[in-house]
């Protein structure tokens, strides 16, 4: 019934628009297509890869899911093109931060655990029942999870980073952003291009592309392929093994993208895309910053020092003795359809069906002592998802009309493992005795030594997760007057998600089991009786349902005063799902918790802003105030043993964001810079959990008040057929803290990263050669701190990637 009551009102809200403008159509004339304030009219986005700028030069963008120019939309919308991206080296979402200001991008125990936040807000990834607060679209397709997102993108377009609630147009778990990846589609004109590139660390890169017509003017193709690999930039001390690999965090990946444009019709375009990638990596280690006082434990059990003391983890040398290995396999088609059933109205649908996996392993206790670890094979997580989305737009002189549908499928298998090791056991027998008697387990329990906790058993949980999305949505821009237009959207959606988990013990708990039936003191019960070896998990199976629908709606007004400058003010409402947190949860020792799921996150924005053009449309700067308020903020915070995900009550984000773009004139010369300036905290409330005292009132973990890019472009005339190339892109950004409990141990000073290229090509461009380097000036800095597992008083620090630099040519036919 909700379902058909939503249906009704956005048709009836289309109808109107669509009844108004045909009452208007006889009268309207369009305005010169080089005229700064005539609209661009509503196309899809397959239509905006046809010319990413209008004629007049200006930066069209779809960041409303119709072509526009970037100055007269009225949201926040950081713009990179082809040129940018290719001289930063962007290749994944993750490289995007170093170009974007207010962007951060950071992985810790895999890549898999991708965590994206903008203007500070973001959501933790350690979790695959959490969705993220910033979406990632890659044309036009949602990506289930930031981890998902996070791998070779191809050849590029643009990108489109759009700040602020965005879930009018692109729907839920876009409560804080949205990155919309496009890429580059088929030609009918034929091209070629083929690079290589080799750098330090033995980093090698290979890749090739082609495009052009293949059936006359009705069918063109374009196809992609990239081979890369590098060394590690770890050096692993691995004791006893098994690991055998001495080197962490390399490359080996692989991913081919395959594309046909069909154009039976000069009013129909269908776009096929067909893409398929694996990464096999030996990722991710850290190293201690602060080696605590468990340490001289983890020495006495390791045959080698066991775990770093020096607390400098920037000399990537760390220890493990369990292979962190880690794969992905991504693949995915899609298919759009854009007809202009009219000069006025068009048809856009995309159907798309996405299959990713991951598998990781994780040396836990990240020493070389064998203590507690991850076997691969039985750690994954597997999503499947089907989406189908469709819109019919309408646009006259005055109108501007959006109706679509959307629906989504998405199935997740999530499997994980947690296995005590040989020293497992002995460990706690440390511990529990101040380093006296690795035996003192055996005496509390009066289980035989080596009985306690069985090496290679422990946890194995499986959890089956669905989610079925529906919803409507309608946007509609209204002239009220010359220069004055005013924005309406509303969406609906209804979500229903089930999970089914299934805990075991592979050994029954015995410490546990031993330790409750004795009575043993607290500290003993707490200790033998953590969530990986509580006897309440023993081959138990919860059931969980969770059904949603929100309305999220959006109110623009925005007036350009002159050819060169449009304000505008908006209101914006958004959510991100509630879900499941997929991990082990109890309200007491040895009493599981049925139920866990958490509320679902709400957010409304007030934002104003203006976009002007100087100098003749040479320079663009656009500035704009935001007032952010989250309710019920989903926050996954690690408690030394498991994910617990607590809902805050209240976080505000309030600020200013600055973009700037300069043509300077000169021949070939661009310049670019942008600021943001972001207070976000934590309201005031009671702590939520014990480890998270320090959060009412202070700043969120990750959100620098202040992130900075700026950087140009260059093209000079060396000789008359030869063209001097030249980039740079610098990013600063102040201190913020890596912890989500807000451990002062735990702050990231400030910090600046510089990527730099140099290069030769000739008039034609028919190749170059170029000499590039990312973090030039090899800034060391963190992406996570965290309390090391089982080892209080030592942190461990996932770090930012060395200095890389290298070498690249390029073919192009």
């Amino acid at each position: 019934m909700l379902r058909s009551t939503a249906s009704i009102l956005a048709l009836a809200i289309s109808t109107v628009s669509v009844s108004a403008a045909a009452q208007e159509a006889a009268s309207a004339s369009a305005n010169p297509a080089n005229d700064p304030v005539a609209p661009v009219p509503a196309t899809s986005t397959a239509d905006a890869t046809r010319s990413p700028q209008a004629d007049d030069g200006e930066i069209i963008v779809t960041a409303q899911k119709r072509e526009q120019r970037l100055q007269d939309v009225p949201v926040v919308v950081s713009v990179l093109n082809q040129q940018q991206l290719e001289n930063a080296g962007v290749r994944d979402v993750k490289d995007l931060q170093t170009i974007t200001p207010g962007l951060n991008v950071t992985s810790s125990t895999s890549p898999a655990q991708t965590s994206i936040r903008i203007r500070g807000v973001g959501t933790v990834g350690d979790n695959p029942g959490l969705e993220s607060s910033v979406g990632t679209i890659v044309d036009g397709v949602y990506r289930a999870r930031s981890g998902v997102a996070f791998g070779d993108l191809g050849e590029l377009e643009r990108v489109e980073v759009l700040k602020g609630p965005q879930s009018t147009l692109f729907g839920k778990n876009m409560s804080a952003g949205v990155i919309n990846v496009i890429s580059a589609s088929p030609s009918f004109n034929p091209s070629a291009e083929f690079v290589g590139s080799y750098g330090n660390y033995n980093a090698w890169t290979v890749s090739g592309a082609a495009t052009g017509g293949l059936i006359g003017d009705t069918v063109a193709g374009r196809i992609f392929a990239l081979k890369r690999e590098r060394d590690g930039f770890w050096k692993v001390r691995t004791g006893a093994g098994p690991r055998t690999s001495t080197r962490a965090d390399n490359e080996n990946n692989w991913t081919v993208r395959a594309q046909l444009l069909i154009r039976p019709t000069d009013r129909v375009d269908i776009r096929l895309i067909g893409d398929w990638s694996e990464r096999d990596e030996d990722c991710c280690v850290n190293a201690p910053s602060i080696a605590g006082p468990t340490a001289a434990f983890v020495d006495a059990l390791a045959p080698d020092a066991g775990t770093l003391r020096n607390g400098k983890p920037f000399d990537r040398i760390t220890y493990a003795n369990r292979p962190t290995d880690f794969r992905i396999r991504d693949r995915g088609v899609s298919g759009q359809l854009d007809w202009e059933l009219s000069d006025a109205l068009s048809l856009t649908s995309i159907t798309a069906y996405r299959y990713y996996k991951s598998n990781s392993g994780v040396d836990i206790d990240y020493s070389s002592a064998d203590i507690w670890y991850r076997g691969s094979d039985g750690n994954s997580n597997q999503f499947k998802v089907f989406s189908q989305e469709a819109r019919l737009a309408y646009n006259s002189e005055r109108i501007n009309s959006i109706l679509g549908v959307f629906y989504a499928d998405e199935r997740l298998e999530a499997r994980q493992n947690t296995f005590f090791g040989s020293d497992y056991e002995r460990y706690f027998g440390l511990l529990l005795s101040g380093g006296t008697n690795p035996n003192a387990v055996s005496a509390l329990t009066g289980i035989a030594a080596g009985s306690n906790f069985v090496p290679n058993t422990g946890q194995r949980d499986f959890h089956r997760h669905r989610a079925s999305s529906f919803a409507v949505f309608t946007d509609n821009t209204f002239t009220i007057a010359d220069g004055l237009d005013l924005t309406l959207g509303i969406r609906y959606t209804d979500e229903v998600k089930r999970t089914t988990s299934h805990y075991t013990n592979t050994s029954p708990a015995n410490a546990c089991a031993a330790a409750l039936a004795r009575r043993l003191p607290a500290a003993a019960i707490t200790a033998l009786c953590s969530p990986t070896s509580d006897v309440a998990f023993n081959d138990v199976t919860t059931q969980q349902r969770r059904p949603e629908n929100r309305w999220a709606g959006s109110a623009k007004l925005q007036y350009r005063f002159s050819p060169t400058v449009m304000a505008y003010g908006s209101y914006a409402n958004g959510f991100k799902s509630g879900g499941f947190n997929l991990d082990r949860a109890r309200t007491a020792i040895g009493v599981i918790n049925p139920d866990t799921s958490f509320a679902t996150e709400k957010v409304e924005s007030y934002e104003i802003g203006t976009k002007t053009s100087w100098l003749g449309q040479r320079l663009l700067a656009n500035i704009a105030a935001f007032y952010q308020t989250y309710t019920d903020f989903q926050l996954n915070t690690y408690t030394g043993v498991s994910f617990v995900v607590t809902s805050i009550p209240k976080v505000t984000s309030k600020g200013v964001d600055l973009d700037l773009l300069f043509n300077t004139g000169i021949q070939g010369l661009t310049l670019n810079a942008g600021a943001t300036y972001a207070d976000t905290k934590f309201g005031d409330f009671p702590p939520p959990l014990p480890n998270l005292t320090r959060l009412s009132g202070n700043q969120l973990p990750y959100a620098a008040k202040w992130n900075v890019t700026g950087g140009f472009t260059s093209k000079q005339p060396m000789t008359s057929d030869l063209n001097f190339l030249s980039s740079a892109s610098l990013k600063w950004t102040s201190s913020y803290n890596t912890g989500s409990n807000l451990d002062p141990l735990k702050v990231q000073q400030p910090f600046a990263l510089l990527n730099a290229r140099v290069g030769i090509e000739p008039t034609n461009e028919a190749w170059s050669l170029e000499v590039w380097a990312q973090n030039l000036t090899n800034s060391n800095y963190y992406q996570v701190i965290v309390d090391q597992p089982l080892q209080s008083g030592t942190y461990g620090a996932f770090i930012g990637q060395p200095r890389l630099y290298g070498v690249t040519g390029r073919v192009r036919f």
